[in-house]
C-alpha cells in the first residue's frame, strides 16, 4: 500500500515509517520538523544523538535497500499538505503530525493556543485534503487514553451504551481530558466522527497510552536510525525521567503522591498497533476507537520497578516526593477495555526487567548528555492549587548543574 506518515520524523512517525517500509510498503514522510525546532529554541536535545531526516533515509537506503519519500511541510499549510497527497496518493494516511505533549500546552497563553491551532486546524486540513484529493484513504489518527480523564467506571473503547429513563443508546464515552493538549485531542475526535459521517470518510481513532522504549528492529540495524529518548520535563515521559535519574544516581522525581495510574504501550507494540489498522481499515463512513494499551501502572508502581532494576545494576537509585505540578487526582480507580487491537493479533511486548534494564543502560552510556536541570517540573497547571510547587521544584534544583 502507499502510506502517508503525517509527523514522520518524530519520536513515533520515524520508526513507523521504517516498519511499514520494511514490511514493503510504499511509505512517504510529512514533517515541519518543529520537535526539533523546540530543542533548538531552548536547549532541549534527545538523550541519544539524532540524525537528520535526510541521513536518516539515506542510511534506511544504504541497510534495506528501500526508497521513504520527504515532504516537508506543515499540516496549517494546506498549499504543502495538498501537493503531498496530490504527488503520493496515499491509500493509508497515519496522523502522528501534532503538538503531542501535555505540559507544553500548559506553559502559558501561547503554548496553549499553538496546541489548539496547531492540532485541531491542522487536523481539519487534513480531514480536507482526504475528502478532496484521496476519499478513499484510510485515516489512522493518533489520539490519546488522555481524552477520558480518570472516569470511575471502566473506561470502554471509544463509545459506551447508556441506558436512561427507558431509553438505550450507544454514545461516545465522556471525555475528561486534563490539558490544553488532551482537549485538543477530544476536539480532534469531534471533527474526525463528523466527518465520517457527513462525508463517508474511514478512520481509526487510536486512543494511545504512554509509549516506552526506544528501540525496534529496524532502529537497532544502524546508529543513524535511531529513534528519540526524551527525558525532560515536557517531552519526556515518566518513565525515561526516572530511568535517566537513576543513571546519574539522582532521586526519581515522583509528583505527588504517585497513585496516578495510566496504560502503557512498548513502542515495539505501537508500529505493530498502526500496521494492524492499515491492514484491517475501517468502513466508508465508519468512526472507529481502539485503546491502544498493554499494561497498566501508577507513577510509584514504575519508580520501584526502575529503583530495584537500577540497585540490580549497580546504581544508587532512591525515590523522592515533590510537589505535583498537575491538577489531577492522585488516587483514583483505573481500568482501560483494550480487547479491539488483540483480537486483530497484537501479541504484547510487556514490561519486564530485561526491558528496564535495556532503557537503564542507553542513559548511562549517554549519562554526559543528561542535563538534570531539564528534568525538573518548571510548568505548573494552577499555581494557586498548589501554592508550595514553585518554592519546592525550585529549592530542589540540582547545585551546579
Amino acid at each position: 500500500m502507499r502510506i502517508l506518515i503525517l509527523g514522520g520524523d518524530g519520536y513515533l512517525g520515524w520508526p513507523q515509517a521504517l516498519y511499514l517500509s520494511q514490511q514493503g510498503h510504499e511509505v512517504a514522510v510529512f514533517d515541519n520538523f518543529m520537535r526539533r525546532h523546540f530543542d533548538l529554541e531552548h536547549g532541549f536535545d534527545s538523550l541519544n544523538p539524532i540524525y537528520s531526516l535526510h541521513q536518516r533515509v539515506d542510511a534506511w537506503r544504504a541497510v534495506s535497500g528501500k526508497e521513504i519519500t520527504i515532504y516537508v511541510g506543515d499540516t496549517m499549510d494546506y498549499d504543502a499538505l495538498t501537493a503531498c497527497f496530490q504527488g503520493f496518493a496515499p491509500e493509508a494516511v497515519v496522523h502522528f503530525a501534532e503538538q503531542r505533549t501535555a505540559p507544553y500546552s500548559m506553559i502559558d497563553r501561547k503554548h496553549a493556543l499553538f496546541t489548539q491551532s496547531n492540532n485541531v486546524l491542522g487536523t481539519l486540513n487534513v480531514l480536507y485534503a482526504i475528502k478532496e484529493f484521496t476519499p478513499d484513504a484510510h485515516l489512522i489518527k493518533l489520539g490519546t487514553m488522555g481524552e477520558y480523564g480518570t472516569p470511575n467506571i471502566d473506561i470502554e473503547e471509544g463509545f459506551i451504551e447508556i441506558h436512561h429513563k427507558g431509553r438505550s443508546d450507544v454514545l461516545p464515552f465522556p471525555k475528561q481530558p486534563n490539558s490544553f493538549y488532551h482537549l485538543s485531542k477530544v476536539h480532534d475526535s469531534a471533527n474526525i466522527m463528523f466527518c465520517c459521517k457527513i462525508w463517508g470518510l474511514a478512520s481509526t481513532d487510536l486512543n494511545q497510552g504512554v509509549v516506552y522504549g526506544q528501540d525496534t528492529t529496524e532502529t537497532l540495524l544502524d546508529e543513524r536510525l535511531a529513534t528519540r529518548y526524551d527525558y525532560d520535563q515536557i517531552y519526556g515521559t515518566a518513565l525515561n525521567r526516572f530511568c535517566s535519574q537513576a543513571a546519574i544516581e539522582r532521586p526519581l522525581t515522583v509528583y505527588g503522591k504517585g497513585g496516578q495510574t495510566r496504560g502503557y504501550i512498548h513502542l515495539r507494540d505501537t508500529v505493530r498497533c498502526i500496521e494492524l489498522a492499515v491492514l484491517n481499515p475501517a468502513k466508508a463512513g465508519e468512526f472507529r476507537v481502539f485503546n491502544q494499551i498493554t499494561e497498566q501502572f501508577s507513577l510509584m508502581e514504575l519508580a520501584d520497578k526502575v529503583v530495584r532494576v537500577g540497585q540490580s545494576l549497580g546504581l544508587r537509585v532512591d525515590v523522592e516526593h515533590i510537589a505535583n505540578p498537575r491538577i489531577e487526582s492522585e488516587q483514583h480507580y483505573y481500568n482501560a477495555v483494550h480487547t479491539k487491537l488483540p483480537a486483530l493479533g497484537l501479541e504484547p511486548h510487556l514490561l519486564d526487567d530485561a526491558m528496564l534494564t535495556g532503557m537503564i543502560n542507553i542513559a548511562v552510556h549517554y549519562r554526559e548528555r543528561i542535563d538534570p536541570r531539564l528534568i525538573l517540573p518548571t510548568v505548573a497547571w494552577g499555581k494557586a492549587a498548589n501554592p508550595d510547587f514553585y518554592q519546592v521544584t525550585q529549592q530542589k534544583q540540582p547545585q551546579g548543574a
